[in-house]
């Protein structure tokens, strides 16, 4: 079987986490009930941030960490009862297998707690060791947080607007336009040749050695397709052909949806713009192992698609990123 028609590892931040309950979002009462109910609990969010108690059991079959090992032992959130919660804008994430509801609360500071436990953490770093669950929960209210906190003003009449439908909507009173939380798709691509060697890329503001695929935002009125095809050609200088979809991956980071591909390159000839990219090169199997030994090629964040594609046609593991 060919490497392109293997099963993509899952993805830290794509994995199943609850049902969001879309339904319940514009229902007051129901919310109201489910915030009140002594089993709810809410996850305090504050710059991007949450809380985490490092060291818990968690991992089954069905729910390996991304980024961690099977079964043992992991970081897993601070889940407060909404009678505990501070002060601050609610976001409605869903109901667990367990029937338990949650909230988000974005909170100017992350509250302190007493047993001295608890530990404050971002997505990069605990996003592929928590549960499907916990990594569900936080990846749905980091990426409202962001939007609430840089969309509180009106596109079209600049007026301040209000928070609506359980966070997913942000409503202005004087015009009544209503804004939905933004994505901005943005296509990652992992391009081979005709000797099925990879070509990686290393950004202008990355350390020595850094490599990674390429990637890039969708422009108006572009397929994904058409975007892979452009991307390449701006950063690199390489024509592609055959485009293949692989997987997708949110990354609120703060606001994109990584649509990760294939691309087959018509020539091998490398130009890099030098504006975002500083170094491309192409690299059979041997030659990144070789490199990764050495320490002269560092590889992307396991958490990232870009470590995923890079796997996949590598046909194991990558090292874990020297810091």
């Amino acid at each position: 079987m060919s490497w392109t028609e293997r099963t993509i590892e899952p993805l830290a931040l794509a994995r199943p986490g609850v049902d969001r309950d879309a339904e319940h979002r514009t229902d007051e009462a129901w919310l109201a009930a489910a915030w009140s109910h002594p089993t709810t609990r809410v996850l305090v969010v504050s710059g991007g941030q949450v809380l985490v108690i490092d060291d818990t059991p968690g991992g089954t079959p069905d729910d390996t960490p991304g980024g961690g090992g099977a079964g043992g032992a992991g970081p897993s959130l601070v889940l407060l009862p909404s009678f505990e919660a501070p002060e601050g804008e609610r976001y409605f994430l869903g109901t667990d297998t367990d029937g338990v509801r949650h909230f988000a609360l974005a909170a100017e500071s992350l509250p302190g707690r007493m047993d001295g436990e608890a530990r404050p953490a971002g997505l990069r770093e605990v996003g592929g060791l928590l549960s499907r669950r916990d990594a569900g929960l936080m990846v749905h209210a980091v990426a409202l947080e962001n939007w609430h906190r840089m969309h509180g003003f009106c596109a079209r009449c600049g007026r301040p607007t209000v928070i609506a439908a359980a966070g997913h909507v942000r409503r202005c009173p004087a015009c009544g336009a209503e804004h939905y939380p933004r994505t901005d798709p943005a296509v990652i691509m992992l391009v081979v040749d005709e000797d099925d060697r990879a070509l990686l890329a290393r950004q202008v503001h990355w350390p020595e050695g850094r490599f990674s695929t390429l990637a890039g935002f969708v422009e108006p009125g572009e397929s994904l397709e058409q975007a892979v095809v452009r991307e390449v050609a701006e950063e690199v200088g390489v024509p592609v052909g055959e485009v293949g979809y692989v997987a997708s991956q949110p990354w609120p980071f703060p606001s994109s949806l990584m649509l990760g591909f294939t691309a087959q390159a018509v020539s091998t000839e490398i130009r890099v713009d030098g504006d975002e990219i500083h170094e491309a090169r192409w690299f059979s199997r041997d030659e990144l192992a070789e490199c990764f030994e050495a320490g002269t090629v560092l590889p992307p964040s396991s958490i990232s698609i870009a470590a995923r594609l890079i796997e996949n046609w590598y046909g194991k593991p990558l090292p874990a990123p020297r810091r």
